[in-house]
């Protein structure tokens, strides 16, 4: 090979490498951005992604730095937060309007759950994503105006952890995991809001369950508590769920 070849083949790696990165750190930077401007109008709380890296090549990335505030009228500033989720996505199902995510796992989220009489900010929560879900208006959608559509083939959240209570009386205590498959497979993909829904309804079971079970340790009161609340949960779906 010839020294003129070599460079030729230089410059081509050169900006292969150049253009991969740059094309991560786009995918990433979107991630981050939708995130942090479809999140809130979801929750209507605050929402905030600190950073997200996405390989073009294999889909798969980490999600850094994720919070979730609490509805108004709360204690607390933040209903959960995590430091990473890692996903895998379908490389090729990011260049269209159905995008495939094979893979999320979320370690060691953590939760903070307060009530008063029947009511949980988990529950207000929940009760703001179901709104959103329902008049489908805060959807993540395309360049085109095109409602982005979702499908998690393998969802798990492990290792979360629960504060009961605020300040001295406050006690933390482990969450039982969630573990979902094919969340939109069916409806051949659903929106952004649909999905948060259907993982926030695992979540406030779990995050209740973990409450009464450990009711003994946070007093009676709260114990009580807990499980008016969790019977307020049940409402919104019209029974057990």
């Amino acid at each position: 090979m010839n020294s003129k070849l070599i460079k030729i083949a230089a410059v081509v790696v050169v900006v292969g490498i150049v253009g991969y990165f740059a094309l991560r750190f786009s995918i990433g930077s979107a991630v981050t951005v939708g995130v942090n401007s479809v999140g809130p109008k979801i929750t209507q709380t605050r929402v905030e992604l600190a950073g997200a890296t996405i390989s073009p090549l294999t889909g798969s990335g980490t999600l850094t730095g994720l919070f979730v505030g609490n509805p108004k009228g709360w204690t607390s500033e933040k209903a959960f937060s995590c430091g990473k989720v890692h996903v895998a996505l379908a490389p090729l199902s990011l260049l269209g309007d159905h995008i495939v995510v094979k893979d999320v796992v979320i370690e060691q989220p953590e939760f903070v759950y307060e009530t008063k009489l029947v009511a949980s900010n988990i529950g207000d929560l929940l009760k703001n994503i179901q709104g959103t879900a329902s008049s489908g208006s805060s959807a993540a959608t395309t360049k085109s105006g095109k409602p982005l559509k979702f499908e998690v083939k393998h969802f798990l959240l492990t290792g979360a952890k629960v504060t009961l209570g605020a300040g001295l009386a406050a006690v933390t205590v482990p969450m039982p995991p969630i573990e979902l498959t094919d969340l939109g497979t069916k409806e051949g993909g659903i929106t952004s809001d649909q999905l948060a829904l259907a993982v926030m309804r695992s979540v406030s079971s779990s995050v209740v369950s973990a409450a009464v079970q450990s009711a003994g340790k946070v007093g009676s009161a709260a114990g009580d508590a807990a499980k008016q609340a969790t019977e307020g949960l049940k409402g919104l779906f019209g029974g057990n769920r």
